[in-house]
């Protein structure tokens, strides 16, 4: 700690690293595909589920799993040391500002409000063209048959994935970050997007993924546990703190352990009904989502991102002994 250390304790140091990194997101975005360390990961986890995933359905496949299983950890390993390395060579030899600058570019990659914010309120403005652009703006946020759904569902879709990715890809780096660091932040990032990848409970992408997925959705929903309620709670705080009691009855309808949380308290905030067609309802007495709900949910979201920031930023700089 004699280099980044001599003005400030880690925390301090990570406190303006996050600040960075969001301006960098705010102002510039994602990095290019070819030095995004998140595509990285999606080419190591590819290769790694061609070989480990069969190509067709298969009755209790225990082999797929830990098959699977020693591959996410070995990876989670490499992507944990790279990491580890990284963070201890800066604060152990930058000057202060600089490892704030260099850990800001590094934690960058790991979340992505202004990518998520953009794609999902771009969902309207496909909309307002024709349902089959506002079908396909959507088809690039989540998995499901974008192509039956009315323009009503296609809001109500867009508004979850904003509300569950608002913990994934902004709420859940952060928690992470201020835990463990760089090497927690990036950890979580590969856990996730190996749950997006591997995670899913049947054929996807010419392979079986029922049994070889299970290690990776089961470990994002440990690492997604708390976090998942922090957003709600945010979205809970700067809507008006009312009706905690249904936003933990409505969480509970999902099957997912974690999603519901955020999606709840969006569906709340907003007095919308969210469906997952023969899965579940949020708030079933709330109105169908209509023009303008998007953009509503997405300035809830950005204020609750603010709230998590202003949050974590204190609680790192909590940490700070100035020696000067």
């Amino acid at each position: 700690m004699d280099g980044a250390g001599g003005i400030l304790q880690t925390g301090g140091i990570f406190a303006l690293a996050l600040l960075i990194a969001l301006a960098v997101d705010r102002w510039w975005g994602e990095p290019v595909a070819c030095w995004h360390p998140v595509v990285w990961m999606g080419r190591a986890l590819q290769r790694a589920g061609d070989a480990t995933a069969p190509t067709e359905p298969t009755e209790r496949d225990m082999v797929s799993f830990w098959r699977a299983a020693l591959c996410w950890c070995v990876i989670a390993l490499i992507c944990l040391t790279v990491a580890v390395l990284l963070q201890a060579a800066i604060l152990c030899y930058a000057p202060w500002w600089v490892a704030c600058v260099l850990l800001g570019l590094l934690i960058k990659p790991m979340l992505a409000w202004r990518m998520l914010s953009s794609e999902v309120t771009a969902v309207e403005d496909a909309l307002s063209r024709s349902l089959a652009d506002g079908q396909t703006q959507l088809g690039r946020l989540v998995s499901r048959d974008v192509h039956v759904l009315s323009d009503v569902q296609v809001r109500e879709s867009a508004i979850e994935s904003l509300a569950e990715n608002l913990n994934d890809s902004v709420v859940a780096p952060i928690f992470w970050l201020v835990v463990a660091g760089l090497p927690g932040a990036v950890l979580y990032r590969f856990a996730n997007t190996a749950d997006a990848m591997w995670g899913y409970p049947g054929m996807r992408g010419g392979r079986y993924w029922q049994w070889a997925g299970k290690w990776a959705a089961r470990a994002d929903d440990v690492l997604s546990w708390i976090p998942a309620r922090i957003t709600a709670a945010a979205l809970w705080l700067v809507t008006g703190c009312e009706r905690w009691s249904a936003l933990v009855r409505n969480a509970r309808v999902t099957p997912s352990p974690n999603s519901g949380w955020p999606m709840a308290a969006m569906a709340l905030a907003l007095d919308v009904r969210l469906s997952k067609p023969d899965v579940y309802v949020l708030n079933p007495e709330g109105r169908q989502a209509e023009q303008g709900d998007i953009a509503r949910a997405a300035a809830i979201a950005s204020r609750a991102v603010g709230c998590v920031v202003a949050v974590a930023v204190l609680s790192l700089v909590s940490m700070v002994v100035v020696r000067a």
